[in-house]
């Protein structure tokens, strides 16, 4: 699982959780995050909806213009990781 202080990262998942609207989404995550990591992170979960709705990873690279490497590397969590990509792409299909 996750690297380095277990109750660090319980303390961001609980603050995550504890968000009600998009609104405080937007203002936690612009808080905690850089643009680019925002960017970054907002562009690898369009990446993973892309797989997960049975595109190739080149079709995404040449729709998104997403690096061939992070295609391939949020492939590889989107069928070997833990689920998180799976368990959030399948409650927004839903």
């Amino acid at each position: 699982m996750l690297k380095g202080d277990r109750q660090d990262y319980m303390f961001l998942f609980d603050a995550v959780l504890s968000l009600q609207t998009r609104e405080e989404c937007a203002a936690f995550f612009e808080d905690l995050l850089t643009i680019a990591e925002l960017q970054a992170a907002a562009q690898r979960l369009k990446v993973a909806d892309k797989l997960y709705q049975d595109n190739t990873c080149s079709a995404v690279v040449k729709e998104t213009g997403v690096s061939s490497a992070t295609v391939s590397r949020v492939n590889k969590c989107l069928r070997y990781g833990p689920g998180g990509y799976k368990l959030v792409l399948d409650r927004l299909h839903k």
